[in-house]
C-alpha cells in the first residue's frame, strides 16, 4: 500500500451530488458538494426523479471540479469509494455508474460505502475515532444508536420504529407552515419560544433503546388542529420550542443510558440533524456533566457530503473491501452487512 493513499469519493443518496478527494482516511483535499435546494424546495420536499436527472446533470463536472481542486490526477488516486445505499435508487445509481465507470477506466478498485458509516466517520475527519464507543445518527431518513468496538465494527442497538427524527421535523414544519427544508427552521425557531404545550415524551418500554417520533408528530398535528377550531392564537416559535424541547429530552435521554450500559470512551454525532443547536448544546451539557468524551462534526460535514464517504472507504480499503462491476444500489441496506 502506498504511504499516502488518495481516495476519490461520490455521494448521490439524495439530493447532494458530492465528489471529494481523501488522503489518508482524514484529509480533505476537496469536497465539492452540488445542492439541490432550491429546485425541490417547491415541491416542499425531495422528488425523487428530479433529484435524479440533477445528479445525471452535475455529476461529470462535479468530478473534474474536486480533482481540480485537489490538484490531483485520476492516475494519482489509489481506489474510487461510492456510495451504495441506503438512499434513492434512482439518485444512488448515477453516483454508482460514475464510480464503475472511473474504476473500470482507469483501473481503480471500486469501495462500496454504507451511507450511515459515512456518516459516522465524518467525525474521523475532525478526530479520530476513540474505541468502544456510542454513535447517535439523526438525520432525514434516520434515527439510530450504533456501538462500535472498532473501526468498521457496527452493532445496531436502537432505531426509530416509525418516523426518523428529521422526517418528523419536517412534517412538524409544515404544519406549522415553514417552507422546505424545515428542519433548521424549526431549530432557529425553538430558541425564541418557550415549552407552553408540553408534548409526550415518547420512551417505550423499559430498556429499548428505540425511538419513535410518529406519536409526537401527531400530537402537535392534533393540538395545533384544536386550537385553530378554538380560534385560539398560536404562537408558532412556542410549538417549535416544545416539540424540539420533546425531541432532545428523548434523543439524549437513551443515548447517554447507552453510554453508561455500554461502558463507552466517546459519544459520536452523525447526520444533517446533528447541526440542531438545540441537541449540539444539549449533548454537549449533559456529557460534560456526565464526563463523556463527545464528537460532533461542523455542520458542513453533518449533512451528505462525498468526504465521510471517502473517510469510510479509507478503513474499507485497508481492508481490502472490493466490489467488481455487478455493484449496484440498494435503497435500504443493513449497516451490519458492512460489519467486520
Amino acid at each position: 500500500m502506498n504511504k499516502e493513499t488518495i481516495i476519490l469519493a461520490i455521494e448521490s443518496s439524495c439530493d447532494e451530488t458530492s465528489v471529494s478527494l481523501i488522503k489518508d482516511g482524514n484529509n480533505v483535499m476537496s469536497n465539492i458538494v452540488l445542492s439541490q435546494i432550491e429546485s425541490h424546495k417547491r415541491f416542499g420536499g425531495v422528488v425523487p426523479e428530479v433529484a435524479s436527472r440533477h445528479h445525471v446533470e452535475g455529476i461529470t463536472t462535479t468530478i473534474d471540479e474536486a480533482l481540480k481542486e485537489a490538484e490531483v490526477t485520476m492516475n494519482e488516486v489509489d481506489a474510487i469509494a461510492v456510495t451504495q445505499g441506503p438512499g434513492l435508487i434512482g439518485a444512488l445509481l448515477v453516483g454508482i455508474n460514475a464510480a464503475k465507470a472511473l474504476a473500470f477506466a482507469y483501473d481503480k478498485p471500486l469501495i462500496p460505502v454504507h451511507h450511515i458509516a459515512g456518516h459516522i466517520y465524518a467525525n474521523h475527519l475532525e478526530k479520530p475515532l476513540q474505541f468502544p464507543l456510542i454513535a447517535l445518527i439523526v438525520s432525514g431518513g434516520h434515527t439510530e444508536l450504533i456501538y462500535m468496538k472498532d473501526h468498521l465494527n457496527f452493532e445496531v442497538i436502537g432505531e426509530t420504529r416509525d418516523d426518523a427524527v428529521g422526517e418528523a421535523y419536517d412534517k412538524v414544519a409544515r404544519t406549522i407552515g415553514l417552507s422546505y427544508p424545515g428542519g433548521p427552521q424549526v431549530d432557529k425557531l425553538a430558541a425564541e419560544g418557550a415549552d407552553v404545550y408540553e408534548f409526550p415524551r415518547v420512551w417505550l418500554e423499559k430498556g429499548s433503546y428505540d425511538f419513535s417520533f410518529s406519536g409526537l408528530k401527531s400530537a402537535v398535528i392534533n393540538k395545533l388542529h384544536n386550537l385553530k377550531q378554538k380560534g385560539e392564537n398560536i404562537v408558532e416559535a412556542d410549538v417549535a420550542t416544545s416539540f424540539q424541547n420533546s425531541v432532545v429530552e428523548v434523543l439524549v435521554g437513551k443515548t447517554i443510558a447507552a453510554c453508561k450500559e455500554y461502558h463507552v470512551d466517546q459519544l459520536i454525532v452523525a447526520g444533517g440533524v446533528a447541526s440542531n443547536k438545540g441537541l449540539r448544546q444539549s449533548l454537549s451539557t449533559t456529557c460534560e456533566a456526565e464526563n463523556i468524551k463527545l464528537s460532533i462534526p461542523n455542520p458542513k460535514l453533518c449533512t451528505d457530503n462525498a468526504a465521510m464517504i471517502g473517510a469510510a472507504g479509507h478503513f474499507l480499503y485497508q481492508e481490502n473491501r472490493f466490489a467488481d462491476m455487478s455493484l449496484n444500489g440498494f435503497g435500504n441496506i443493513d449497516i451490519e452487512l458492512f460489519s467486520k
